[in-house]
């Protein structure tokens, strides 16, 4: 598929908050001093939520070889605050890299997070599919059930649903994700594959 070289549909312009402090976060990434609050596995068909607050890094890496993650993100002390996919998309890109931001959704519209580092930046498949997905979403067993006609409850879906119980959110709390480590891309006919 031929591709146009042309400006992305929203520039940031000086002191805009598309345009990241490079520096500051650059130290951040390179940063050895920083003090290891938490580490934990999570178990393949499975999912956990977890607090990360203001000023701390959330290191995210595959141990055992190609995985994705399915990542959700709300405001801590505002669950109606969440990760928008889709604007993400927009002011970014369909996959997403360092210094690149994770935004809210209306009417907060701020940065959640900013990638400081990524050890995949700039990978690319031999058919041009990168990493770290914000063009499709998570599994789900509806969707499933639809196809199949066959019932399974171990979907991305019901994972972040039973990771977020706990904090007192629900089925329909959980909303469009980042596939991390997710290779994606869209074939000539314009249509989604991984």
């Amino acid at each position: 598929m031929a591709t146009r070289d042309t400006l992305p549909a929203y520039q940031a312009t000086k002191d805009s908050p598309l345009t990241v402090d490079k520096s500051f976060y650059s130290k951040i990434g390179a940063s050895g001093a920083r003090q290891l609050a938490d580490s934990f596995d999570i178990p393949i068909r499975s999912g956990k939520a977890f607090v990360v607050s203001k000023g701390q890094v959330c290191r995210i890496s595959t141990k055992y070889g190609p995985q994705v993650g399915d990542l959700n993100i709300w405001a801590k002390d505002n669950p109606r605050e969440r990760f928008w996919a889709s604007r993400t998309r927009q002011l970014h890109r369909s996959h997403v890299t360092t210094l690149d931001r994770l935004w809210s959704c209306l009417p907060y519209l701020r940065p959640m997070c900013t990638i400081i580092n990524d050890t995949l930046a700039g990978y690319s498949d031999d058919v041009g599919g990168r990493v770290h997905d914000l063009l499709g979403t998570r599994c789900d067993p509806y969707v499933n059930q639809m196809l199949s006609g066959k019932a399974f409850d171990f979907h991305c879906h019901s994972n972040l649903t039973r990771a977020v119980l706990p904090f007192g959110l629900a089925e329909s709390d959980v909303h469009d994700v980042l596939n991390v480590f997710q290779v994606t891309g869209l074939n000539k006919e314009g249509q989604y594959y991984m």
